[in-house]
């Protein structure tokens, strides 16, 4: 499923993490863990284990979310739908292998009547969210590894 191109809240960015694609998709997956690496998801919950119409729920600056996954490639992409009071998303993550680890990209589009009320500051928390994501993901896989500490968020 892609995101919807039309929609009034878009958003993209990617990191190169010192890691293979297979790390990476294991910290990213453990959807029960999110909040263990990621201080604004204050808790996360999967029903029936990583597969295609199963239902997670989490919340995130203050909002309680349903989604739904709807694509699980192992080591390649995960994605879901998410509904919340007046707004509805679709998150993509591709993993790509590359010759300094894994590029992780990740897409998601809002939309629905309260996010045209306010898409423009939707659109600037979206865009801090993955940054903050992204960057987390990263710490997380790399905290062992002392050789690469950088970050490189591109936009």
């Amino acid at each position: 499923m892609t995101i919807n191109q039309e929609a009034p809240v878009i958003q993209s960015k990617e990191i190169v993490i010192n890691a293979t694609p297979e790390k990476v998709w294991q910290i990213l997956t453990n959807i029960d863990g999110w909040s263990e690496w990621n201080e604004r998801i204050q808790q996360s919950s999967l029903k029936g284990g990583l597969k295609v119409g199963n239902i997670f729920t989490w919340k995130t600056n203050g909002s309680k979310i349903k989604s739904k996954i709807h694509t699980t490639i192992p080591n390649k992409m995960l994605g879901w739908e998410g509904k919340t009071f007046g707004a509805r998303a679709i998150h993509n993550w591709f993993l790509q292998p590359t010759e300094n680890g894994t590029k992780v990209s990740v897409e998601e589009s809002m939309e629905g009547w309260i996010i045209n009320l306010i898409k423009k500051k939707m659109n600037l928390k979206l865009a801090d969210d993955m940054t903050h994501w992204l960057e987390k993901l990263k710490a997380e896989i790399e905290k062992s590894n002392t050789t690469n500490n950088t970050i490189d968020v591109v936009t």
